[in-house]
């Protein structure tokens, strides 16, 4: 992977390698590499992780058709201590 830089701006060639890092999911793919993870632990995360994106589609749907606000209630507000 490569970028070019121009007119000596070291600053803006960085931004954009971690920008096109970051959409490679290069940075992911090096935080589950970092070290050895069990077949069985794998498919597990794996599984969760399609898990909370199927929750996360559904819930989408649901907004878009009006079953659910667009915004939730923020967790911290709730019963907090009045001040």
């Amino acid at each position: 992977m490569q970028v070019l830089v121009r007119d000596n701006n070291v600053d803006q060639a960085l931004k954009a390698l971690k920008k096109k890092m970051q959409r490679e999911g290069i940075f992911r793919e090096m935080k589950l590499r970092n070290y050895y993870e069990k077949p069985s632990e794998k498919k597990a995360r794996e599984k969760a992780e399609a898990i909370r994106r199927a929750r996360k589609l559904a819930r989408k749907r649901a907004q878009r058709e009006g079953l659910l606000p667009n915004k939730l209630v923020n967790a911290k507000s709730k019963g907090g201590r009045s001040r």
